[in-house]
């Protein structure tokens, strides 16, 4: 497991394109027949990725839980969720399945134990996109299908920022105890995501790109407002933002990520934004 440790807004603004990048950017998520792990210490927010193949996958395949986190199995003291951005898969949790398509989502509680992960088909299989924070009590599980989540439509064609917001985990589907996540969909012809761009000093975010057209790539905007810098994305690449700096993107073509987010307040619109002339 990659253990990232946390970085403060001052020293950030003296970093090199490879430093931002070493720090920030989670560059392979998926591996076939593997699993991914990165333990950021910026709200103890670990990001997985498991795609299996040819066999079952075990979500502590990479990490040695006594060791990483104190404890003896991956969500002794933590929640889980996971959307599935493959082929159909299927999640074993305590030895119940839960069946999920692509974009389907899973909520797993503080206490779920022997996580496993399933494809249906080995030729297209699932890639299940995993996030977890710690927890302080045990809350149902459940699957959320596309369907099922609550879809949030903004911005427009002439801002070059028409979107759908699927919200997942997220306080109008489920309860959690901190964890959110969700995907953000970008219409053809749309490039911008979270713009006006915001900061919330009471949590931090996740980001997972993907569906990036061939040779296309995202522009993934972080750093104060004052202070912007930017890191390269490219298809199914994650990026750690720290609740002081922005998350924003523009690519050379419309895509979709998954968002993820974990701190204090769970409330969607908490965040300070900032005016676009006011950005440096």
């Amino acid at each position: 497991m990659d253990i990232r440790y946390s970085a403060n807004q001052k020293d950030f603004k003296h970093y090199t394109t490879q430093e931002i990048r070493d720090e920030f950017l989670i560059d392979k998520v998926f591996i076939p027949n593997d699993v991914t792990a990165v333990y950021s210490h910026v709200d103890r927010m670990v990001t997985l990725g498991a795609m299996p193949v040819s066999s079952k996958l075990n979500i502590e395949k990479n990490i040695d839980c006594w060791k990483n986190f104190g404890v003896q199995f991956f969500c002794e003291r933590r929640e889980v969720g996971i959307i599935n951005i493959g082929g159909a898969g299927t999640v074993f949790a305590a030895g119940v399945p839960y069946k999920m398509e692509r974009l389907n989502a899973l909520y797993l509680p503080m206490g779920t134990k022997a996580i496993e992960f399933e494809s249906k088909d080995a030729k297209t299989p699932a890639k299940f996109y995993i996030c977890s924070a710690p927890a302080h009590k045990v809350l149902p599980a459940k699957l959320i299908t596309r369907e099922d989540a609550n879809k949030v439509p903004l911005g427009s064609n002439e801002t070059s920022n028409k979107r759908t917001i699927y919200q997942f985990i997220h306080p109008a589907v489920l309860e959690t105890c901190q964890l959110s996540m969700g995907v953000t969909a970008l219409d053809v012809g749309s490039v911008w995501n979270t713009m006006p761009c915001h900061t919330h000093e009471r949590r931090m975010e996740v980001y997972l790109y993907f569906d990036i057209k061939d040779e296309n790539v995202v522009f993934h905007y972080m750093g104060e407002g004052q202070e912007t810098r930017h890191v390269v994305m490219q298809n199914e690449q994650a990026v750690i933002s720290p609740s002081w700096s922005i998350h924003s993107g523009c690519g050379t073509s419309n895509y979709t990520f998954i968002w993820s987010m974990a701190g204090e307040n769970r409330v969607f619109d908490d965040m300070d934004g900032i005016k676009n002339t006011d950005l440096r």
